[in-house]
Order: C-alpha cells, then sequence, then structure tokens
C-alpha cells in the first residue's frame, strides 16, 4: 500500500510539474500589457424620474483610452477612461425645459475573461465605475447638483490580430448608473433621482507592450 501510495504521489508531482511547464510555456507567449483607443459614441437610458416627466440626456461621441492588464492567457484587468458631455431636457409632448449640461467622468475598472480562435479574441467582462460629474451648466434653472455615484459595468467585445503588436478592436460595454440632482427652481430646491444607464459602442485599434 505504502509503495502504492509513493507512486501516486509521484506521479501527481509528476503530472502537476509538466502542467505548470507547459502553463509557464504558453504565458511567456503573450504581452501582459495592452491598450486601446477607441471611438466611443455614448447613448444615455434615462429614466421617467420626475413626476411623469420625461429626462432626456443626449447621445454623446467621445475618445475613450483603456489599459488592460493579463494576469494569464485568458483573465485580464482593464482600466477604461474618458469623458463625455450630455444636454439635459425634462418635459412631455406638450413642452420641454432646458436643464443645460454636464460633464461626466467615469472611469471604469473591469475584469475580464478572453477567449482565442486564431486571429480573433471575443472578450466578455464586469467590473464597477465611479462617475464624477463636473462642467455644471444649469440651463434656465437657477441652479443644479449632481452626487458623485458608483455604478456597475457589463462588458463585450472583439479583437482582431493585424499582426503580432497591432490589433482592432470592437467594445460594447452597458453602465448602470444613477444619481441625486437636486434642482433649484428659484422658488425651491427639487429633488430628483436620475437614471443615466449609457450604452456605450466603441471602435478602435490597440497594441500589445
Amino acid at each position: 500500500m505504502k509503495k502504492v501510495i509513493f507512486s501516486a504521489l509521484m506521479l501527481f508531482a509528476f503530472i502537476f510539474s509538466a502542467q505548470a511547464q507547459d502553463d509557464d510555456k504558453m504565458n511567456a507567449d503573450f504581452n501582459k500589457w495592452q491598450a486601446r483607443f477607441r471611438v466611443v459614441t455614448v447613448i444615455p437610458s434615462p429614466g421617467d424620474n420626475l413626476d411623469g416627466l420625461d429626462v432626456d440626456l443626449s447621445t454623446s461621441y467621445i475618445p475613450e483610452i483603456d489599459i488592460t492588464y493579463f494576469f494569464t492567457r485568458n483573465i485580464a484587468a482593464e482600466l477604461i477612461l474618458g469623458t463625455t458631455k450630455h444636454e439635459v431636457e425634462v418635459g412631455n409632448s406638450l413642452a420641454t425645459t432646458d436643464l443645460g449640461h454636464v460633464w461626466l467622468l467615469p472611469p471604469t475598472l473591469n475584469l475580464q475573461y478572453h477567449f482565442y480562435a486564431g486571429d480573433f479574441k471575443p472578450y466578455i467582462g464586469a467590473g464597477i465605475n465611479y462617475t464624477f460629474f463636473y462642467g455644471i451648466d444649469e440651463g434656465a434653472m437657477a441652479g443644479m447638483e449632481y452626487d458623485d455615484a458608483f455604478g456597475v459595468s457589463f462588458q463585450a467585445g472583439l479583437d482582431y490580430n493585424l499582426d503580432d503588436k497591432w490589433f482592432l478592436n470592437l467594445d460594447i460595454k452597458k453602465l448602470l448608473l444613477s444619481t441625486d440632482v437636486n434642482v433649484d427652481t428659484g422658488a425651491g430646491v427639487l429633488p430628483v433621482e436620475v437614471d443615466i444607464n449609457p450604452l456605450m459602442v466603441g471602435i478602435g485599434v490597440g497594441r500589445k507592450f
């Protein structure tokens, strides 16, 4: 029995060692860092939060940069940086009121899983973001104040290798994001919860390092 146990342990150690060597060889073959530059369309999906009136945020087009670090060939973390400006209105089919504009800075950190199919590398991801609101213009109101807020991010995308270093990228993200807004009408302050929930569709180019 001791010989059987010893032989089993030796076999397990051999298999583990061989697997570790294969993993090391595989992992030595990929670039741990990569960066992308994208042009992104940001499409908010605001909810109706103001006593039956529709809150509307404009679509915007922005540049975006991300930096990705690979822990293994499949698992990576991506930091996404970009800022976007949105015009804000509230109203119904009869009339609208201009609430000015606001800038959003939503740094987002996603954990990703990458798949490999030749030169194609699809991936999925999820993570968190923290959105800063700045550059606020109150429009027709006496004042507007937005609270910075946490959100949740979901992501899917595809890289296509052009060569060993450069690749094309298509990326889709959905942010679940709400903020509390204090609207100063001049006659008083009205607290409003605004759902933003933007869909972000981007296309760009990336480089491995």
